[in-house]
Formats: structure tokens, sequence, C-alpha cells
């Protein structure tokens, strides 16, 4: 007899009632069973009854998903997205956007009441732009099932190994999220369609003459020339860039156009360098780079972050974790002299070219690990009026201890995890920083991430 797993025995258990009393912090319904035993609810809201399928187990509480909603929430919307609740991609389709901006900022106020035992002086509105059709950039999941010969081109399943088997993606920007059908069939032509594991997909703004989105296929095995010629003659038709990913990240190389940079561009219209007035800025990245996926509320959060930090023009201003640019260069059409610290250096070449191109020469980057020590490198020992960070999710906690050697007067923090934030507030008060102001920012519109952004001044 076939032993059936822990998996198929849920299946066969009978769906339970639940009320939905809140939503947890990974924006799941939270309710307790008849027993008291906590149950966290997929695609549930707070105040309705649901019908729930447990899907596991655990000593303490229960994981299920919704199976039909008896009493729906005001809350709820009709998902527009046919792959909702199979796709991991987005998990907050069904709430209204309001009410996922208010359930973000919930999570930013408990975060930095829990972790950092704080609450700013007042809080920001928050920052929104478009529900749709916003994402720039996506690793897309290739497999080929051989049992129903098929190829699934996609994000993975919720809470699975699997990829969903997708025909378009409502949130991605329409350039790529419309090509998951072609791209499916074109690989499901290919010789090696079993052996392609991704595509990373990437789209800069649409500029006269440029190449505004690139692929990059990892393959596992060498590619006939047919299969390359295939997919050369895919972008090419639609004037985009291809490479080709051989192995890790280092041999990912372009094969088509042949000649020309390898680069994509975005445009940060807010801000001009003095000898041009009026051009706005334009951003060069490499693909692979690191760029924000969401450009409507980039350039929304540029502007915002140096709204709050003010810089003059008689200022120093020092920018860690300053990636390529994104925020040193619009610092630097403000302020006498920025200097951007970035712990890659290729983002430090690439920082320098977008400074060059751009038309300025007030800014100077510099290549170091923010998490070892840096009191000796050459920039460390300028004072400085004002900081912008913006860390990796881990956040910037050996930064802090240095800020009073800075000596800068306010700190702007631009946050993607709420709890590394409150952590780091909570050690900036100690180092004489009041938070004073705080925010959220829409950045994964229809999921649980939270991007935010604080604003801190030294205590007098």
């Amino acid at each position: 007899m076939a032993r059936i797993s822990k998996k198929e025995k849920l299946k066969a258990l009978p769906p339970v009632e639940l009320t939905i009393t809140r939503l947890s912090h990974e924006g799941r319904g939270i309710a307790h069973r008849e027993d008291g035993k906590l149950v966290f609810v997929d695609g549930a809201l707070p105040g309705e009854r649901v019908k729930a399928q447990v899907t596991f187990t655990h000593k303490k509480y229960d994981e299920a998903a919704v199976v039909e909603v008896f009493e729906a929430a005001n809350d709820r919307v009709t998902p527009p997205c046919a792959h909702f609740g199979v796709c991991g991609g987005c998990s907050l389709q069904h709430m209204a956007p309001a009410a996922q901006i208010a359930f973000k900022q919930t999570v930013l106020v408990d975060h930095l009441q829990h972790f950092g035992g704080l609450s700013p002086q007042s809080w920001l509105p928050p920052l929104t732009h478009d529900n749709y059709s916003y994402r720039r950039k996506a690793r897309l999941g290739v497999r080929y099932v051989f049992k129903k010969e098929k190829l699934l081109v996609g994000f993975r399943e919720r809470q699975a190994s699997y990829l969903a088997d997708l025909d378009a993606c409502e949130v991605m920007d329409p350039r790529l999220g419309q090509a998951i059908t072609p791209l499916r069939e074109l690989i499901g032509g290919l010789i090696a369609r079993d052996h392609i594991a991704q595509v990373e997909v990437a789209a800069g703004d649409e500029l006269p003459g440029v190449a505004d989105v690139a692929l990059i296929f990892r393959h596992l095995v060498p590619l006939d020339a047919s299969d390359v010629a295939a997919l050369v003659a895919f972008c090419s038709a639609r004037g985009w860039q291809c490479y080709l990913q051989p192995g890790n990240y280092e041999t990912v190389h372009r094969v088509w156009p042949e000649q020309g940079v390898d680069r994509l561009y975005y445009r940060l219209p807010d801000f001009s360098a003095p000898s041009r007035p009026g051009e706005g800025l334009t951003m060069a990245f490499h693909p692979n780079d690191f760029t924000q996926v969401n450009a409507g509320i980039n350039q929304r959060m540029v502007k915002l972050a140096l709204d709050l930090l003010d810089p003059q023009p008689d200022e120093r201003v020092l920018d860690l974790f300053c990636g390529l640019g994104n925020f040193t260069l619009p610092l630097a059409t403000r302020a006498r002299e920025v200097v951007g610290v970035e712990g890659v250096q290729a983002m430090v070449e690439r920082g320098y070219e977008n400074a060059r191109a751009n038309g300025l020469d007030n800014v100077s980057f510099y290549a170091h690990d923010l998490t070892k020590d840096f009191q000796s490198q050459p920039w460390a020992g300028l004072g400085f009026d004002k900081i912008l960070i913006d860390p990796p999710r881990s956040g910037a906690l050996e930064v802090i201890p240095h800020l009073t050697r800075f000596g800068a007067r306010r700190v702007v923090y631009v946050s993607c995890n709420p709890a590394t934030l409150a952590r780091d507030a909570g050690e900036m008060a100690k180092a004489g920083y009041d938070l004073v102001q705080a925010g959220v920012m829409d950045m994964f519109i229809h999921t649980t991430h939270v991007e935010s952004i604080a604003v801190f001044e030294k205590r007098r």
C-alpha cells in the first residue's frame, strides 16, 4: 500500500469555519479554533467569517487557506489577476489598495514600538503610485514538465516549490508582463528547452534610440547555435537586449546587439545639474545592477528624501549604501559636495559614469563594506552636515556608532525592512538622534513588503 503523505492527509480533512480577528505582519488572517489553537489563514481579512482548509500543522499554531468567504470584509476586492491565489508573486490583491497601505502603516508602527520603543513626532502621509503595471525587474523561473510535455514560465506558487502556470502578469510593466506567453513559446521551441533555468527581465525608461528592455537567459548546458539565433531573433525583433548566462553572474554576456554600451536607463526629471537646467538626470544601469523595481515610486521617493533632508548649497552630504547614485546624484544638484559609499566596486564605477554623463563634478564615490570598520577610510575623516542611509534588509547597525563623529545634524533613513529600521532607530536614539518623522512607501504594491522612510535629528 502506498504511504499517504502528511500533506495529503491534511487535504482529506474537512475545512474549518473561522472568524478572522486581525492580520499578521505577513498579511495573513489570524483566527482561533474552538479549542483555542491559533490559525494563520492565507487570503482572509479582518472581520470575515470563512471556510478554510488547513495546509500545515504545528505544535502551537496551524496554517490554512481560504476555501470560501461567508461574510466578506468591506476591504475585500476582486483580484484583477487570474493567477491570484496560486502565484506567489502577490499576496494582497484581495485587499483594497487603501487597506493595504493602512496595513503597512500598522506594521511600521508596531515594529517601531516593539523593536525600538519609539514613535515619531509626526507621521508622513503614505507615498503611493499606480496599483498595476509597475514592476520593472523580475526573475522568471522556467521549467519543462516532461510528463505533461509543457513548459512553465513565471513565479513560484504560494508556499510551494512549483512554478505557477502563468500567461501574463498584471503587476509587471506591460512590456514584461505581456511577454510571458511569447517567452514560453520561444523557450518551448528550443533544443535546450529543459535546460533553461530562468530568465531575468529588466526594463528601463523608453528613450529615443535606446533599447529599453533586457532579457538574461540562464542556461545549464552550452546552447546550440540555432537556439542562440532564436533568442537573438526574439529580442532583436522587439528592439531588446539579449544576454546569456552559462554560470554565475560573472558569466553574463550580451549577444545582441553586438555593438554599443550594455546599459538601460531611467530618468529622475525633478533634478538637473546646474550646468544643464531643466534637463533632469538620466541614470544608466546594467540589467544585473540593483535598481528600484517601481519607477514611479522611485521618482517620488527620491524627491521626498531630498525634501526631508533639505541639503543646502554650502553643505557636505554623505550617502551611505549609495548603489549607482540613485540619491547621490540628485543630492549633488543641491549640495556643495556629496560623498557616496557603496560595498560593490562596480556600483562605484557606475556612479562615476552617471556623474560624468550628467555633468556633475561635486560628487565622489568610494567602495567599502559598511559592515566592517571604516575609520581609516579617507572619507570617514570628513565632517558631514547631513547623511542619507539606504541600507539592505540587514540594516545599518554598524554605521550608527559613527554618526556622532560625523557630526550630521539630520539623517534620512530609507528602509526596505521595518524590523531593522526599528532596531536601528532605537540605537540612534541612544546616539543622540530623535525620530521626528516616519512613513511608508508602497514600492511593492499588492505584497506585504513594507518600504519606509524616517527622519532623525540630532538632539540639542
